[in-house]
């Protein structure tokens, strides 16, 4: 089980600091830059920009992620994945797209947030030298951030927390410092003064679409939630809040003593710092930014991982570098990643171009974020009128900062929406594929072939396949079985076993849940074993079924030994064969054609997925692979076929 009920220790609040807050915390540098961009300083945009973003981080992150949406956990732990496996039983089967958008928008995220924190980071350089070239710079970090995943992060994840304290510590002092020389920004605190904005500002809209990148953040508080637990982010974000709104605050005392200015690429961020500490500070916030990005990664191989528990995405080959509970490396999405991240720098080069890409996709997932909250308030029957009355809140305040993000669009917006929208495509495909796929799924009791099996293992003019002969199924009801296996066993070459096993992995809504069912249907002939396995819990088969075998030899419910005479007196184990029965489409179909188009892209992206074998953890000299063809509706036109005399 996650550890969800950390104590709230001096340590945990700081390690916490590393883990959840890297992307939010990472904003100053970017977004009052965002906000003014080549216009002249202000006063009236600077007071309502600062008056928003303080009523922002109140409203969409302090309200409804710390103190609301944390309380949805699933056995302890968070994200857009948990917070659906704990509303799908509910008869909305439709819940599973905003699921999808959620998790496929926070992935787009992933590959736009790393370029503009570190290209904001690098560009403090340019106060040394206007002319260095940070493209390089910035994708030099990226790439070697990249490159040290498949070693893990433990030895890294260790300087976090204490780096991250460095980091907000950092930012209030400079914001403090720089308030006091203009105190009267406090009045940005007035709500008024954001609604003012919006209302009378020309760019009104736009500058929200700015605004909203000071919480871009915030659902990292609720995915990295089983890293930390609720009660040490509560705490911590009192610190966090704290320093950023200082922050913010003394980047607007400093712009409104510069009234009437334009920034001329500056970025007010490193203006409040002195010129002896710029060299640290640019440091310090590289740093802050690779750890930014380190956590969105991290953060990225799970949902992944979770999304393949949940047959939303492509089997693809899982690593687990460290011994550190959660932590796991998936080649294929890492390289992904970073070819869309040095994409991305090279097509924006600056990361003032970079804003206008980020944003979109992220109001979107906490959009649908939202739209399951209402649905787990339901469940789990708060009143009504409070239900209501928060989402409408939330709702007027993500579909504002949604439109604000559509004007966006044309500025880059639609690279990380058409980013989130491929990879909805193909969750959209596998599980559209899948509910195809079970239509037509062949299921036979097994009861109907148990004597037919217990004779076959008897029949001693069959030379036997195998002593163990294990089968993995896809039918989740007991005493129920794929029609293939039966083929497989009965016809393709009659395969006699002394036993035969049957084993089926349910995925469970509980994260770590680690549990199976054995059910002796003809007593040291045919067992089924069912699996209850965590939508966060890697499926290694054979290890599991190696466990599961010990416990029944221990419980004296099995006999293992060989039952070749000169085996069995000498104590041997028979031997044990895995088969996996894999499904080809086959050319005899007549599928409508929308279900046509969807299988052929099915098995196009199946072909570059993990096989079945490898995501199951089992090993290749124990198993023997079998195509099997899926004849989904056999065409007719073959009924006038006659024979000549």
């Amino acid at each position: 089980m996650a550890s969800s009920h950390h104590k709230v220790t001096w340590g945990s609040l700081i390690v916490t600091l590393g883990i959840i807050y890297g992307d939010i915390g990472t904003s100053p540098l970017y977004v009052m830059k965002a906000i003014i961009g080549e216009a002249p300083i202000d006063a009236h945009l600077v007071k309502g920009a600062i008056s928003a973003i303080f009523w922002t981080l109140t409203l969409q992150t302090t309200f409804k992620y710390v103190l609301i949406i944390l309380q949805a956990d699933n056995k302890g732990e968070g994200g857009v994945f948990s917070l659906y496996t704990l509303v799908r039983r509910s008869k909305f089967k439709w819940l599973i797209a905003p699921a999808i958008i959620g998790g496929c928008a926070l992935l787009a995220d992933g590959i736009i947030a790393p370029p503009i924190s570190v290209s904001s980071a690098v560009e403090g350089l340019r106060r040394y030298n206007p002319y260095i070239n940070t493209v390089a710079i910035t994708i030099f970090i990226i790439v070697a951030l990249f490159a040290i995943q498949r070693f893990g992060t433990k030895w890294v994840g260790r300087f976090f927390g204490p780096v991250m304290l460095i980091w907000f510590s950092m930012l209030g002092l400079l914001g403090f410092i720089a308030l006091l020389q203009f105190p009267s920004i406090l009045e940005c605190l007035n709500p008024l003064l954001a609604i003012d904005l919006i209302q009378d500002h020309p760019s009104g809209i736009f500058i929200l679409s700015a605004v909203f990148l000071c919480t871009t953040g915030a659902e990292a508080l609720y995915s990295d939630l089983g890293h930390c637990g609720k009660q040490n982010i509560r705490i911590s974000w009192i610190f966090v809040k704290t320093m950023l709104v200082l922050n913010y605050m003394g980047q607007g005392a400093w712009l409104l003593l510069h009234e009437g200015k334009t920034l001329d690429g500056n970025n007010p961020f490193f203006e409040l710092m002195p010129s002896w500490f710029l060299i640290s500070g640019i440091i310090i916030s590289t740093l802050a930014a690779v750890i930014a990005s380190q956590a969105l990664i991290s953060g990225s191989f799970t949902l992944v991982n979770e999304a393949m528990r949940l047959n939303f995405w492509p089997k693809v080959r899982v690593k687990y570098p460290s011994d550190i509970k959660g932590q796991l490396y998936i080649p294929s999405i890492n390289w992904l990643l970073m070819s869309g991240c040095i994409a991305v720098v090279l097509y924006f080069k600056e990361s003032a171009n970079m804003e206008g890409a980020y944003g979109l996709a992220i109001i979107l997932g906490m959009i649908m974020d939202t739209v399951l909250l209402n649905f787990y308030l339901h469940m789990k029957r708060v009143p009504m009128t409070l239900v209501i009355g928060m989402m409408a809140l939330f709702s007027s305040v993500e579909l504002s900062f949604f439109s604000a993000n559509l004007s966006k669009f044309i500025h880059g917006g639609w690279i990380t929406l058409l980013i989130a929208g491929v990879l909805m495509l193909i969750m959209l495909i596998w599980v559209l594929a899948k509910k195809i796929g079970r239509q037509y799924l062949d299921e036979v009791s097994l009861n109907d072939y148990k004597s037919t099996l217990i004779e076959l293992s008897r029949d001693e003019s069959i030379p036997k396949y195998a002593s163990h002969l294990v089968y993995l199924t896809a039918v989740s009801q007991q005493g129920m079985i794929d029609q293939k296996i039966i083929h497989s066993i009965l016809q393709r070459r009659p395969k006699r076993a002394d036993i035969y096993w049957f084993v089926h992995v349910d995925v469970m809504d509980e994260p770590y849940r680690m549990d199976y069912v054995v059910s002796h249907i003809a007593d040291n002939d045919i067992i089924r074993i069912d699996f209850k396995l965590g939508f966060r819990v890697a499926p290694r088969i054979n290890l599991m079924f190696r466990k599961v075998v010990q416990d029944l030899i221990q419980n004296n419910e099995v006999d293992i030994t060989s039952k070749y005479e000169s085996l069995n007196k000498n104590n041997i184990s028979g031997d044990f064969k895995f088969i996996i029965v894999e499904k080809y489409l086959s050319f005899d179909n007549d599928l409508p054609f929308l279900q046509r188009i969807i299988m052929d892209l099915y098995y196009f992206i199946k072909k570059y997925s993990l096989s079945e074998s490898r995501a199951f953890g089992l090993e290749s000299s124990l198993l023997k692979v079998e195509k099997f063809p899926m004849i989904f509706s056999t065409p007719s036109d073959c009924s006038n076929l006659r024979r000549l005399q």
